[in-house]
């Protein structure tokens, strides 16, 4: 019964830690394109949000490469409830990788409106 609910834990875990990766994919492709398309956006900064987005998908793909790696292997020999931490550490760090994903994407939603704005005011004082 026990190996069961470890079992259980395990996939719980391992599903929550997928679900996180796939927001966080969903949301680099779409709302990123959105950002970067922005014409409020200059030139020289496009480089380095695409490469603040990029360092936090390359460490979410390596921690999935890492997941499967202890899921898959006996080399490490493991007990079930140290891998039941692993992947609970695992998801917690997807969600923090959500939430700094989402920070990003305000924070950039933020420097968009403000320049709109910006241009506006500006556009007006020009017509005057």
């Amino acid at each position: 019964m026990e190996k069961v609910n470890s079992v259980i834990r395990q996939l719980h875990a391992l599903k929550a830690l997928t679900n996180n990766n796939q927001r966080l994919f969903e949301m680099v492709q779409s709302d990123l394109s959105d950002v970067l398309s922005s014409p409020y956006i200059k030139p020289d900064e496009v480089g380095r949000i695409a490469d603040s987005f990029d360092a936090i998908m390359i460490n979410a793909v390596a921690s999935l490469d890492y997941v499967e790696q202890i899921l898959s292997s006996d080399l490490l020999k493991m007990t079930d409830a140290d891998r039941v931490q692993l992947l609970q550490e695992k998801e917690q760090e997807s969600k923090e990788m959500v939430a700094e994903i989402e920070n990003k994407m305000q924070r950039y939603q933020e420097i968009i409106s403000f320049r709109k704005l910006q241009a506006t005011v500006n556009s007006r004082i020009a017509n005057y």
